[in-house]
């Protein structure tokens, strides 16, 4: 990640020039291959269609509506070497996710050099702090020039911060079970969750352990099992049949794994990565202090870091 950017205004990124307002387009498509043959008269970015192609593989994948009126197209070029920005608003709206009453009045495409991983997650960042501001995309979608529309952006002081954390790239609504739960509950979470490990937190929300499908099963074959050659007296499941009888008495506590891969909020996102090396573990759950507040899964991380 280029380290010219810690500090950067992020109004600095990109001029009226770069802004359509009030644009009259409505179709998403027909939006992008506008803002970018914009960006390409302004800063050169390359092949247009080879870019457009790179944003709209990116909304085919996963819709980049990050917020109640806020799409952020993006993708990652060969073409430059430095981070790019344009800003398009709309009264009208324009349909991004396919829900015709969900539409983005602030767009804002960010593209980034494909050798500076997760630079688009600093710039994100930068004005994270407005997404969930009630009616903010629509009240800059009403400013009538593109030249208010940047200083929207400049008053506020938006900075690309130092380093992308963990807060940055974590998922915040997770499944959980209280640590009062049976084993029964924790069962049926692993199953309806389509999950093999699940946080276990106190009334607080503090991170307790987590109940992983590895330990449910240690549970249900004990040690002694592991060692027979001849598992014919075994073969129907009889110890499963055992956990069965008894789920509904088993308290978490009793089973539930202590060892688990954990950062601070605050954390640098490679720390992440360490910690998901270093334990060999598919996600990482992420901390204000005690308290769960989210969670980074390995493949949500290389989805991030290396193609977002």
């Amino acid at each position: 990640m280029a380290s010219g950017l810690n500090g950067t205004n992020f109004a600095s990124l990109f001029t009226s020039k770069d802004t359509l307002c009030q644009t009259s387009i409505s179709d998403r498509d027909e939006l992008i291959q506008k803002m970018l043959e914009v960006l390409a008269l302004n800063h050169g970015i390359g092949n247009v269609e080879h870019a457009f192609q790179q944003v709209i593989e990116r909304e085919e994948k996963i819709s980049t509506v990050i917020a109640p009126g806020i799409a952020v197209p993006h993708a990652r070029l060969d073409a430059i070497d430095g981070i790019v920005v344009g800003v398009a608003t709309s009264r009208a709206g324009i349909k991004f996710n396919g829900d015709a009453n969900s539409k983005a009045h602030l767009v804002i495409m960010i593209l980034a050099p494909k050798d500076q991983p997760g630079v688009y997650l600093q710039a994100l960042s930068s004005f994270a702090k407005i997404l969930n501001e009630t009616g903010v995309a629509k009240r800059i979608a009403e400013m009538d020039n593109a030249e208010d529309v940047w200083r929207f952006f400049d008053r506020g002081g938006l900075v690309l911060p130092d380093y992308v954390c963990a807060g940055d790239i974590m998922t915040r609504d997770i499944a959980v079970v209280l640590e009062n739960d049976t084993l029964e509950h924790a069962i049926d979470m692993l199953v309806d969750q389509h999950d093999i490990d699940v946080p276990v937190v106190d009334k607080a929300g503090v991170l307790v352990g987590v109940v992983t499908a590895y330990e449910l099963l240690k549970v249900c074959l004990p040690d002694y099992i592991l060692w027979m050659d001849d598992l014919s007296p075994i073969i129907n499941f009889e110890p499963f049949a055992q956990v069965l009888r008894n789920e509904g008495k088993a308290w978490l506590t009793e089973i539930m794994a202590t060892d688990y891969a954990a950062v601070q909020v605050d954390a640098p996102a490679i720390q992440v990565a360490k910690e998901i090396t270093k334990r060999g573990s598919r996600q990482v759950y992420v901390l204000d202090d005690e308290k769960l507040v989210g969670e980074i899964r390995l493949q949500d991380f290389i989805d991030k870091v290396l193609r977002q």
